[in-house]
């Protein structure tokens, strides 16, 4: 986020983790960080490590730790909630661990996320339902099931 022109994370760069994600997920992910290719400098991201079954978070770190010694220079990060760091994987990588506090001011990051998100030349796509053309949106309701 230090310049608007850098990208978004791209797929391969983030693992959305559930209680269902398996461990083959997170070993094909930790393959793509962890064993060097012509990929670049990505930075490879699990969100919600907490939520990782107890056998896919052991069968994890058996990987991380063997895969570990084909490269040096892995950029991974790691986030869960700070009330689950007690589970599993946050636990085993807790002598890594950093508190972070967004270091930029919310307009800044949204207008970063405006950047990246809005359609270039607005047409009859779906963007057209969101505020200023933008291509993600969020919509939400106190009350469950009113159509949305």
């Amino acid at each position: 986020m230090n310049s608007p022109e850098q990208p978004l994370p791209t797929f391969d760069e983030v693992l959305l983790c559930t209680p269902h994600t398996t461990a083959e997920q997170v070993g094909l992910f930790l393959r793509r960080c962890l064993i060097p290719c012509h990929g670049g400098d990505k930075i490879y991201t699990m969100l919600y490590a907490d939520e990782l079954s107890y056998e896919v978070s052991c069968r994890a770190e058996e990987l991380f730790q063997h895969l570990q010694c084909y490269s040096s220079s892995y950029r991974l990060i790691i986030l869960c909630s700070c009330e689950r760091e007690n589970s599993y994987l946050p636990s085993a990588f807790s002598h890594c661990k950093v508190h972070m506090i967004p270091q930029r001011p919310r307009e800044d990051i949204q207008q970063y996320l405006q950047h990246h998100f809005r359609v270039a030349q607005p047409s009859s796509s779906a963007a057209a339902v969101f505020k200023e053309h933008m291509c993600v949106g969020i919509v939400s309701s106190k009350r469950a099931g009113m159509g949305k």
